[in-house]
């Protein structure tokens, strides 16, 4: 049986930094049918449905999934009772990502440093605990409806033990019969971990945030685009790139800019209440091509690029790499156009990417499967074809 207790006793060194972020302990997803959007994810995504927390393990307000491929957790959440947060949230927004959620040495601590620092308390540290260890969590507000909570986790419950398919914590049980687990094994979509989220914020309040990021989290930027970088003849965008102490954790912030027509941010604002929060996950695969073949087979809707971009890519990105000395792309050019594929470089190497369709009928979320061959940015070169795609896509929802 799990117990609930208000706070954790102390898990990491008393010397350690609170907010030492040591990875993305999972993302969480309030929708409006969790058990019919864990058939859409392991289906068209290739996720495994791992463990289950509703009814039939003694949870009474709330169903909730674990899906994982790599070291990627996502948690699906359906209330089950009025008056649970997810109901009006579901009601106003849809679905969408509610709680980034990083693996602290302490939440305790990690929760306390962060509400000094200016950060407002989502829920004060509770731990929930059995024979087999322990898991404390505690969350800070961050921009619009999304939620940062800190995790720390100890004895059976301890993120390597996890990692390996461990319980996910007190309350979870293994899925006992999944079928769509098993072709996964077989056929696998490669995806790896969570590369970075983007966050969408309103006009004139991407400063704002970013200070946030920088006095709360103790974060620093790490790229900077303005409306010249990313824009069109008729929409545009601003984006700063902050990221944890070690660079581990990345998270752009987009806002709108002036332009002849509506961008994708203020898109995104208008389906999702004025109200800012996750526009996408960007998934690392090893082999952008082998992933996303697969996942086209499986039926996902990727955004269809321009063929004419495909007539000056490899002059832009050979003139780059050779620039800089490194090797040319070995990915085989034709099989990159055939699958619609973007490509970019920079002085650091080149990276391969492609993003989703809305995942919902509100386009407020989608994913970026992303393959970096040395190049840590995030495809400076792709935005205009990018921009042209994704316009195209809101004009075709009435939308621009």
């Amino acid at each position: 049986m799990a117990t609930l207790s208000p706070q954790s006793e102390s898990a990491g060194s008393s010397t350690t930094d609170p907010l030492t972020l040591i990875d993305v302990d999972y993302v969480r997803f309030y929708t409006g049918n969790a058990k019919q959007s864990a058939f859409f994810y392991a289906s068209a995504f290739g996720f495994q449905v791992e463990q289950i927390s509703d009814l039939t393990t003694g949870n009474r307000e709330s169903a909730q999934y674990l899906l994982t491929q790599g070291n990627i957790r996502i948690i699906l959440e359906t209330p089950l009772v009025e008056g649970h947060p997810a109901q009006a949230e579901l009601q106003r927004f849809g679905d969408g990502v509610k709680d980034v959620a990083f693996t602290v040495f302490d939440a305790t601590r990690a929760w306390e440093q962060a509400c000094r620092n200016g950060g407002e308390s989502a829920y004060e540290p509770r731990t929930i605990s059995d024979a087999r260890g322990s898991v404390t969590m505690a969350g800070i507000r961050t921009y619009g409806r999304v939620v940062h909570s800190f995790v720390s986790r100890t004895g059976d419950y301890d993120l390597p033990t996890v990692k390996q398919g461990g319980r996910f914590a007190p309350g979870w049980a293994p899925m006992r019969q999944f079928a769509l687990n098993d072709h996964n094994r077989a056929h696998p979509c490669g995806l790896k971990f969570v590369d970075h989220l983007v966050g969408n914020v309103e006009m004139g309040k991407m400063n704002h945030w970013v200070r946030w990021y920088e006095e709360v989290m103790g974060f620093s930027m790490f790229k900077h685009f303005d409306d010249k970088d990313i824009a069109t003849d008729f929409s545009a965008l601003m984006s700063k790139v902050m990221a944890s102490g070690n660079h581990l954790i990345k998270m752009p912030i987009n806002e709108p800019a002036e332009g002849k027509r509506k961008s994708q941010v203020q898109e995104y604002l208008d389906w999702h209440s004025m109200t800012p929060g996750v526009q996408h996950l960007a998934l690392r695969t090893d082999d952008e091509l082998t992933s996303v073949a697969e996942l086209r087979r499986r039926g996902v809707d990727f955004l269809a690029i321009p063929e004419a971009y495909y007539d000056t890519v490899w002059k832009r990105v050979g003139a780059q790499l050779t620039a800089h000395g490194h090797p040319a792309v070995k990915e085989d050019h034709q099989r990159i156009r055939d699958l619609g594929i973007l490509v970019d470089a920079d002085d650091e190497g080149y990276l391969l990417q492609l993003f989703t369709l809305p995942l919902q009928d509100r386009p407020t979320l989608f994913f970026e499967v992303i393959c970096r061959r040395g190049s840590q940015s995030f495809g400076k070169g792709n935005f205009k074809a990018l921009f042209e795609a994704l316009e195209s896509e809101q004009e075709r929802r009435g939308n621009l």
